[in-house]
């Protein structure tokens, strides 16, 4: 069998389900120069970020509609994910 290089490749723990989850993301505040962490909701699809980038804390560069731009650093690096709400939680560190 050829080796598979999914997107989604090496995330059965990773995104597997915790169950249902409500509206309250909705109604989180962000702004400008604010911290999120990435949390990926398994069940939304659409806007998720690479597996690379799940737990890490970013800061908010832009707000949209139904998106958001943070900058998270890896490495040495700073990339910028474009990402919906369901996929963020407000930093409290």
């Amino acid at each position: 069998m050829p080796h598979n290089k999914g997107y989604r490749r090496k995330t059965r723990q990773l995104l597997s389900s915790e169950g249902k989850r409500g509206l309250s993301y909705l109604l989180n505040e962000y702004k400008v120069g604010d911290k999120a962490v990435i949390k990926i909701d398994p069940t939304q699809h659409r806007g998720m970020p690479h597996r690379r980038f799940y737990g890490k804390v970013g800061t908010i560069k832009e707000i949209g509609k139904r998106s958001i731009s943070l900058n998270v650093m890896i490495g040495n690096k700073e990339k910028s994910i474009y990402t919906r709400y369901e996929h963020i939680r407000p930093f409290k560190g």
